[in-house]
């Protein structure tokens, strides 16, 4: 039976089953996910927030086309105030260095926000507050490897948080690290703007 579950993945935590030495992972998660449970798509280990685990292949397969240009909503602290054109050279798209060359991101939505409120505080390396900061959200159609934190890398800004909130429709339930909400199959695929397969 195919199952949905939608994780606040927290700070530090891999996005992944397997344990590794001296590293959480979604099995430290207080939750009796069923096998072959994975997630569909990642966030790397410093980055919060949204990750879909499911035991539906079908649907990671056209979560992640990129032709289908599913929108994913981050938020991005960045050390420095963000200039107008910085921003404009994030919509653009940024050259960034992947492992088979350089790529230049597709086209993105870039804007500042006020700090976001209700956030939980990070368990570990909490952000310094005497560095001079700035929240971004950022719209992106793609997940490259690390790619919000090397386009922010390009322009010179550093990321010092990072978060994804929504994919299409579907947004966190809950801003507390670790929570598990499970949706149906039929919702699930209809939140996220997906055809279900025959």
């Amino acid at each position: 039976m195919e199952r949905y579950f939608v994780v606040y993945k927290p700070y530090k935590m891999l996005s992944q089953f397997v344990r590794m030495p001296k590293k959480r992972c979604l099995a430290d998660l207080d939750f009796d996910f069923p096998a072959w449970t994975n997630a569909l798509g990642r966030l790397d280990e410093n980055s919060e927030g949204l990750l879909i685990l499911s035991n539906d292949k079908k649907l990671n397969l056209l979560l992640l086309k990129p032709e289908n240009e599913h929108k994913r909503v981050y938020w991005v602290q960045v050390q420095y105030k963000m200039k107008n054109e910085e921003l404009r050279m994030l919509e653009n798209g940024i050259k960034i260095r992947l492992e088979k060359g350089d790529y230049v991101t597709r086209p993105c939505k870039a804007r500042i926000i006020e700090p976001p409120k209700d956030l939980p505080e990070r368990e570990k390396r909490k952000v310094r507050t005497d560095l001079e900061t700035e929240w971004l959200e950022l719209i992106l159609t793609e997940g490259k490897f690390h790619q919000v934190r090397k386009m922010c890398a390009g322009i010179n800004h550093q990321v010092l948080r990072l978060l994804r909130v929504s994919i299409e429709d579907l947004k966190l339930d809950s801003y507390s690290p670790g929570n598990v909400k499970e949706y149906t199959k039929d919702e699930i695929y209809a939140i996220l703007r997906i055809t279900a397969p025959a």
